[in-house]
C-alpha cells in the first residue's frame, strides 16, 4: 500500500514525515537535516532553488529569494501591507486582487501557492528517496486560525506540487498527537502555539484517544518574524545615529540584518546580551561602515512588549470560549520555536 505523507507547512522551516510500524519517522531532507527551510530562490542562471541551498544565498540575491510565503496564502492584497514591509521581495497586486510575488531575475508573477507547491515538492521528492517509492498522497497542517481561503490555498500549494491532500490537520491537533496526549484520560489541554508567522491558541479536551477543540483563537498576523523585524529597526535606527547612513532602503543590508536579527534573538533566550557585529554593512564617501551594536535581553524585551501583549487577548478569549479559567486546565503545550523565548514562557 502507497505511503502517505504528513507535512508541516511551516513559515520558516517545514517538515516531512511518514509511518513506520505504527510511529511518525521525521524523513531528513537530501541535505541530511530534519528541517528545510521555506525558502524559495531563483538565481541569475535561472535555476530554482528550495531549502537550505536558498536560504544561503538570500544576503547575495535578497529580491528573488521568498521567504515566510505562509503569511500572504490565500489573503488579499490590501490585507497583507504589514508582511509587504517586511519582505525583501516584491510583492504585487495579482489580477483577482490577490497577493502575489514578483520575482525580477525571471520578470515572472507567482501566486503564493505556486511558491508553497516548490517547497511541498522538495519535500515530496525527499520523502520519495527515503522511501524508495512514489508519494502522491499527503496530509498537511496547518493553524487552527486559517480561514477557508487560507485552507484552500494550502489544499491548492498541495495539488501544483503533485499531492493529493486527503486532510488538512490543525496544527494545534497535530501537537497535541506527536505530544502522545491522545493517551490521557479525559483533560483539558492548552496548545499555546507560536510560530514563525502566525499565533493560535487552543483549548482541546481529549479522552478514549479523541480530541474535541474546545476553542481556538489566534492572530494571522502575528510570529517570531515580527520580533525579528523590532531588532532590524532598531539596529538600523542606531546605525543612522552612530553614522548618518539609513540602511531601511539597502535591501543586502536588511537581508544581512534580518538574519543577524534571528540569530540575536535565539541568543537573547539563553544569555542576558548579545552583539551584532556585521562588517562592511555599506559604504560612503569616507569608505566602509560596519554595524556593532549590543542588545541587552532587558532591552528587547521592551522594544517587543506589545508583541507579547498581543498574545493574551487570543489566550483570554480561547479560555472564555471554552468556558475554563486558568485552574480548568491540565496541562499546557508550547509549540513553535518562538515560544522559548523567556518573555513568552513568562507569560504563559
Amino acid at each position: 500500500m502507497a505511503k502517505v505523507i504528513g507535512i508541516d507547512l511551516g513559515t520558516t522551516n517545514s517538515v516531512v514525515a511518514v509511518m513506520e510500524g505504527g510511529d511518525p519517522v521525521v524523513i531528513t531532507t537530501a541535505e541530511g537535516s530534519r528541517l528545510l527551510p521555506s525558502v524559495v530562490a531563483f538565481n541569475k542562471n535561472g535555476e530554482r532553488l528550495v531549502g537550505q541551498t536558498a536560504k544561503r544565498q538570500a544576503v547575495v540575491n535578497p529580491e528573488n529569494t521568498v521567504y515566510s510565503i505562509k503569511r500572504l496564502m490565500g489573503r488579499r492584497y490590501e490585507e497583507v501591507e504589514t508582511e509587504r514591509k517586511m519582505v525583501s521581495y516584491p510583492v504585487v497586486r495579482g489580477a483577482a486582487g490577490d497577493a502575489r510575488v514578483k520575482i525580477p531575475q525571471t520578470n515572472h508573477e507567482y501566486t503564493p501557492q505556486e511558491i508553497s507547491a516548490m517547497i511541498l515538492a522538495k519535500l515530496k521528492t525527499d520523502a520519495e528517496a527515503y522511501l524508495g517509492e512514489p508519494v502522491t498522497q499527503a496530509v498537511i497542517t496547518v493553524p487552527a486560525y486559517f480561514n477557508d481561503s487560507q485552507r484552500q490555498a494550502t489544499k491548492d500549494a498541495g495539488k501544483i506540487a503533485g499531492l493529493e491532500v486527503l486532510r488538512i490537520i490543525n496544527e494545534p491537533t497535530a501537537s497535541a498527537l506527536a505530544y502522545g496526549l491522545d493517551k490521557k484520560k479525559n483533560e483539558k489541554i492548552l496548545v499555546f502555539d507560536l510560530g514563525g508567522g502566525t499565533f493560535d491558541v487552543s483549548v482541546l479536551e481529549v479522552g478514549d484517544g479523541v480530541f474535541e477543540v474546545k476553542s481556538t483563537s489566534g492572530d494571522t498576523h502575528l510570529g517570531g518574524d515580527d520580533w525579528d523585524q523590532r531588532i532590524v529597526t532598531w539596529a538600523a535606527d542606531e546605525f543612522k545615529k552612530q553614522e548618518g547612513v539609513d540602511l531601511h532602503n539597502d535591501r543586502q543590508a536588511l537581508q544581512r540584518l534580518r538574519e543577524a536579527a534571528e540569530k540575536a534573538k535565539i541568543e537573547l533566550s539563553t544569555m542576558m546580551e548579545t552583539e551584532i557585529n556585521l562588517p562592511y554593512i555599506t559604504a560612503d564617501a569616507s569608505g566602509p561602515k560596519h554595524l556593532q551594536v549590543r542588545l541587552s535581553r532587558a532591552k528587547f524585551e521592551q522594544l517587543t512588549s506589545d508583541l507579547l501583549e498581543r498574545t493574551r487577548k487570543p489566550f483570554e478569549a480561547a479560555l472564555k470560549d471554552a468556558g475554563l479559567n486558568t485552574g480548568g486546565i491540565d496541562e499546557v503545550v508550547l509549540v513553535g520555536g518562538s515560544t522559548r523565548m523567556p518573555m513568552v514562557q513568562e507569560l504563559v
